[in-house]
């Protein structure tokens, strides 16, 4: 599958609650310059399950969490590499959905070799109300 969608944020929950249908767990890769969207997506997904929590970004913390399964991580400070290192791999094999924000082709790759669904989502910012999301399942 891979689909284009343009969308004001406002319609974020339509896009949201049809790719859960399409892809209810593994590994989203989200891609898009700073600020283009990929947390706003997050939250639209947290909340799309019915989730309350609060949905920031894991810059700092490398790793959020939300509900029993959905889990939420930034490598953009450290990298790949240092995700590796610290054995998050081993995380992104539990059930439920993970977002990876600034992840890559090689990490995408990687989770393909290794039998990780995975799903890639780039974000490109239109205006301040809407977003292009160019969807690919893996």
């Amino acid at each position: 599958m891979k689909e284009k969608y343009t969308l004001e944020l406002r319609e974020l929950d339509v896009l949201a609650k049809e790719l859960l249908r399409e892809f209810p767990s593994g590994v989203v890769v989200l891609r898009g310059d700073l600020a283009a969207g990929k947390t706003t997506f997050v939250k639209a997904i947290v909340k799309a399950l019915g989730e309350k929590e609060d949905v920031t970004s894991p810059t700092f913390s490398l790793q959020q969490c939300y509900g029993s399964n959905i889990y939420h991580y930034d490598i953009y400070n450290h990298g790949l590499e240092h995700f590796i290192s610290l054995g998050m791999l081993e995380e992104l094999e539990k059930e439920g959905l993970h977002f990876i924000e600034w992840g890559d082709d090689a990490l995408i790759e990687l989770l393909e070799s290794v039998g990780i669904d995975v799903m890639s989502i780039d974000i490109k910012k239109i205006s301040d109300k809407a977003r292009e999301y160019s969807v690919c399942i893996h």
